[in-house]
Order: structure tokens, then C-alpha cells, then sequence
């Protein structure tokens, strides 16, 4: 709450709750006509990460940075996840949900063979690969009889020297 927030990888919707205000949400995605319709973005930037990983702001310009299952379509993930690392405050958090949903013929190959466990896995090991990040919290929180939700939660490291990836 009252933070900067970058919604990674965003279209018509962030999965922020109604009732938290932010002093900025910032979404970023592919699709000006998507972006354009969410209510809870202050500022839009139509970009492709696979095209371009490097993110279009300042270093240190987010509180959190959140990607809500999209995280499967990154081609370039720890350059993607390094450039987090970069917009990201010291202590700023990066938040990556998952699902099992995904538009096949989008999705990388890891994600088709991958369990729930192992995505986090992954996901986690793409923070790690920065060396600018805390160890990543994996979270499961799914339900019984609904979709699953997997959760990594990494905090950048206050005393992490940014640069390229290892």
C-alpha cells in the first residue's frame, strides 16, 4: 500500500485489490488497446520484453514489481529479471504468480513439462541468476477444487551491485 508498482507484462486488468491505493501503477504490456482499459493503471508503455528485455525506466523507480501468469511467455527471463532487479528500490519486491493456464503455442517448453514445484523452481533460479536478489519465497496457494496458484516472492538485495546477468 501507497507504494510504486510495476505491473509486468499487464493488459486490461491488474491483479492489485480494489481497496489498496498506490502512489503509482505503472502497466506494462503489448497491447495499447488493453492497456488503455485498466482502471488501475496511472501510466501505460506498450513494450515487448522478448523483442526488448531492458525495462523503460529509471534504476530504482518501483516499490514491487508483479507479473500475474505471464511469466511463462518470457523468452529472455534472466535479462527480463535482471532489468526487474534494476527499476526495483533496494528491499523492492518482485512478485511472480503462475497458473496452469497458458496459451500453448506462447508458453516456453519448460512450461508444458514443468509441475507446479517446478515452476517455482525455475522462476526462482531466474531471480537467483541476477545475483541481485534475496532467496526467493515459493508460495503455493491453491485451492482444493480450483485452479492452482503458485507464488515467488524475491526481495532485492539492498546491498546487490547491479549489472548483467551471470
Amino acid at each position: 500500500a501507497g507504494g510504486a508498482i510495476l505491473d509486468l507484462m499487464s493488459s486490461w486488468v491488474s491483479h492489485l485489490p480494489d481497496d489498496v491505493r498506490y502512489t503509482r501503477v505503472a502497466a506494462l504490456g503489448m497491447n495499447a488497446q488493453e492497456l488503455a482499459a485498466n482502471p488501475r493503471a496511472d501510466e501505460r508503455r506498450v513494450h515487448d520484453l522478448n523483442r526488448d528485455p531492458a525495462l523503460p525506466w529509471p534504476d530504482a523507480s518501483f516499490d514491487a514489481v508483479l507479473n500475474a501468469v505471464s511469466v511463462q511467455y518470457l523468452v529472455h527471463p534472466v535479462e527480463v529479471f535482471a532489468s526487474v532487479a534494476r527499476v526495483l528500490r533496494p528491499g523492492g519486491l518482485s512478485v511472480v504468480a503462475m497458473s496452469h493456464r497458458c496459451f500453448p503455442t506462447k508458453a516456453i517448453r519448460a512450461f508444458h513439462y514443468l509441475d507446479g514445484p517446478g515452476r517455482m523452481d525455475l522462476v526462482s533460479r531466474y531471480h537467483e541468476a541476477t545475483g541481485s536478489f534475496d532467496p526467493p519465497e515459493r508460495i503455493d496457494r491453491s485451492p482444493r477444487d480450483a485452479d492452482p496458484l503458485w507464488i515467488v516472492c524475491a526481495r532485492r538485495s539492498r546491498g546487490a551491485t547491479l549489472g548483467s546477468p551471470n
